[in-house]
């Protein structure tokens, strides 16, 4: 090659490794909108509540992410059927990847029926994997309307009976629940971690009303109505249903690893603040999440405000730079608070803190691993 097609070649290079690297720059620049459809603000009307108070009873799903992976692995992914995975309640003794829920619910139906939690959580010990990892997400949502009538949300129930009982036990969720103060459940989706522990929630309030995804699966019916639970059920469609003034359920349908699918999140629409989120774990990923409620919400002050729950976003701590993505984008919605758990992961929150977000600390009581993390019996309030 001679002398001027070299050079001539090496301009093209630069000028595409410019264009490139201009590429790079620009996707990061307010130019970039102008290559991306207008969004269309939303305009549904929630009406509007005073305050949001989250206390968190448990956000410890499990306590130790390696032998938790070491049973998915065992069992055949994170994409098979979670009954298979002779995790507790439901085992079968036959090892893992070989549970069924027809197999769990023999063992289990005769304690149940007689609210016998102890002895099906001690039975289920004997035949499943590892039962003392398993712990459970649930918190309790406190509303107060403009007029000052205060309405409680118990929102998930976890997974180890044991555990739950003593959490709820904890922060009286139990007197709560048999008095009658907690207005509903609500089941944001049908994992173990989330759902698994219902039976604590029908020991205490078998009348309870249910919402729940219309998504759930036959055997996540048939386990609610064996745990002994009589109540009203709500089957929530995809899309939104608001709940009470200032606040509405948001069912995202999506697959979800385990063998579920579809969420369903929380939007309350607070009085001269804005915005506040509350998601069990955000499977849907946090964008969609945050974007959904801009483009089919009218809230105060167009202001996202606030957002608790577990955003999923690394889970296993198995960090990957295309999360950095992620921390990255939530910050064109501007939130003034976030309470971030479980399945955020450890990483995740920490890239948080160091990204500047308004991350509430927790005191990491009662086997929370970090106060990154708004932990076991931590209290979060919007506004403050």
């Amino acid at each position: 090659m001679d002398r001027r097609k070299l050079l001539l070649s090496g301009a093209a290079l630069g000028a595409g490794i410019g264009t490139v690297g201009a590429m790079g720059a620009f996707s990061y620049s307010p130019m970039r909108r102008i290559l991306l459809p207008e969004t269309v603000r939303g305009t549904t009307d929630i009406g509007l509540c005073k305050s949001v108070k989250i206390i968190n009873i448990s956000e410890t799903s499990w306590f130790d992410n390696k032998i938790f992976m070491e049973d998915v692995t065992a069992s055949g992914g994170l994409l098979v059927d979670q009954y298979t995975y002779n995790w507790a309640p439901f085992g079968n003794g036959k090892g893992a990847g070989k549970g069924t829920y027809a197999d769990g619910m023999k063992l289990l139906q005769p304690y149940l029926a007689k609210h016998d939690l102890d002895g099906a959580w001690n039975a289920a010990k004997e035949v499943c994997r590892h039962p003392d990892n398993a712990g459970g997400f649930s918190c309790l949502v406190e509303i107060e309307a403009l007029d000052g009538k205060k309405t409680r949300y118990l929102f998930d129930c976890g997974w180890n009976y044991q555990w739950m009982d003593t959490c709820f036990k904890r922060e009286g969720v139990d007197k709560m629940l048999a008095n009658n103060e907690i207005e509903a459940f609500i089941s944001t989706h049908e994992h173990m971690d989330h759902y698994w522990g219902f039976p604590v929630v029908a020991k205490y309030a078998p009348n309870i009303h249910v919402y729940r995804p219309s998504t759930f699966y036959p055997e996540g019916k048939d386990y609610m109505e064996k745990s002994g639970h009589v109540g009203k059920v709500t089957e929530v469609g995809k899309g939104l249903h608001r709940l009470q003034d200032g606040v509405a359920l948001y069912q995202f349908e999506c697959p979800i690893i385990f063998r579920v699918f579809g969420e369903m999140s929380m939007y309350c629409n607070v009085k001269d603040v804005g915005l506040v989120s509350i998601t069990g774990c955000c499977h849907q990923g946090i964008i969609l999440f945050a974007d959904t409620a801009y483009k089919e919400i009218a809230y105060e002050k167009d202001q996202f405000y606030g957002l608790y729950g577990g955003l999923h976003i690394s889970p296993f701590d198995d960090w990957d730079p295309k999360y950095d993505d992620l921390v990255i984008g939530l910050k064109k919605w501007n939130l003034q608070k976030v309470g971030c758990n479980h399945c955020t992961g450890l990483i995740t929150a920490q890239k948080f803190v160091d990204a500047g977000y308004p991350v509430v600390k927790g005191t990491a009581r009662f086997r929370s691993k970090t106060t990154n993390y708004l932990g076991n019996g931590d209290t979060l309030t919007f506004p403050s």
